[in-house]
Parts: structure tokens; sequence; C-alpha cells
């Protein structure tokens, strides 16, 4: 479902005369939101069909890409590098890197496990764990569909230059610091009063 529900954006000139009578509209703020969200749902059109053809959710299809990077081995870290860890495997991990409830991860592992895609067993480091795992059927599936899925990510980017992709991620990093001191001070603020 699309978060922005405008098919036609307002044009600047009507956001500046909107101004006149919300003086906290900084149209040029409001002009670039709004383009922002516009952008992110069509992006998100494009893969979700791409997915649903596939038959796969991007919730499910997240859980196997965190899975699949726990796969990967790890490179052997250098003065100019990171080193690559491997990521998650319990189910409370595999929420906290994707940012959900524990009960939202519990749903996606559990279709993910009937269709045979993963499966859950004990850690072997702590048996009261337990570890999500790609089975060889997640693993072929993503060794099918990751092609295709790259693809169509490189041609929706297509329009820009390299460079200008990273000044798209250095700008969008930006926008994405500031989401998170807004939400630490909404969590922060105390509840409003029902008076």
């Amino acid at each position: 479902m699309p978060y922005l529900l405008l098919k036609d954006l307002p044009r600047y000139d009507c956001l500046l005369e909107a101004a006149k009578d919300f003086p906290d509209l900084d149209p040029s703020a409001a002009e670039a939101f709004l383009h922002l969200l516009r952008t992110s749902d069509e992006a998100f059109g494009v893969t979700d069909r791409n997915m649903t053809e596939h038959s796969i959710s991007h919730g499910r299809f997240g859980v196997l890409m965190l899975l699949w990077r726990s796969t990967q081995p790890r490179r052997t870290p250098s003065a100019d590098t990171e080193e690559c860890v491997s990521g998650p495997r319990t189910p409370a991990e595999l929420a906290e890197a994707a940012g959900v409830t524990r009960a939202t991860m519990t749903g996606l592992i559990d279709t993910l496990e009937r269709d045979g895609y993963v499966k859950r067993e004990p850690d072997p480091d702590d048996r009261r764990m337990m570890s999500v795992l790609l089975t060889a059927k997640g693993e072929r599936f993503l060794k099918n569909f990751l092609p295709g899925h790259f693809k169509l990510i490189s041609e929706l980017m297509s329009p820009l230059t390299e460079s200008e992709r990273k000044t798209l991620v250095r700008l969008l990093g930006k926008v994405q610091e500031q989401t998170a001191v807004l939400n630490l001070r909404c969590d922060s603020a105390p509840a409003p009063s029902l008076r």
C-alpha cells in the first residue's frame, strides 16, 4: 500500500501560496518530502511487483537475505576495510536486524519454514536457543531470484551517474539521521493529556 496517496503532487507555487496560511510550511521542504515519498512508493511498487511474481513478500525476502548474509565467508579485515561479520541467526537477532517485533519475525520464519526455505535447529553453542538456517531450497531460490532482482535495481537507478548515486546516498543519510533525532524526541516526549 502506498504511503503517499496523492496522484498529482502540488506545484511549488501552490506550496508557496499555502505557506501564507500556514507559516510553518517550508515550501522547498514540503516539495522535497513529497517527491521523496512519491519516489519511494513508486520504487517499492516496482520491486513489489517483481516479488509478487516470484511469490515472496518483502518481509520474507528480508529474512532470507539476512540469513544469506550469515552464510557468507568472513573477509579478513585490513587497515582500509571493515570486517564482514556473519549475520544474525536466532529469531531475536533476526528481529533486531530487520527492525520488527519478535512476534512478527516468528510469523515470517514460520511461513518460510512451512515453505521449506528455512529450518530451525538448536544452537550449537546454547541448546536452549534456536538458530534459523537457510535450506538448500532457500539458497536455490536466492540464486535464481537475485540476478533478476539486482538487474531490476540497476535499471531503476540507471538514470543516475555513479557520482549522483553517491550524492543521493549521502543526502538520504542526512535525512535518516534527522529522522532518528525526531524519533528520539517523540519517544522521550510525555504523552499528551486527554483533557
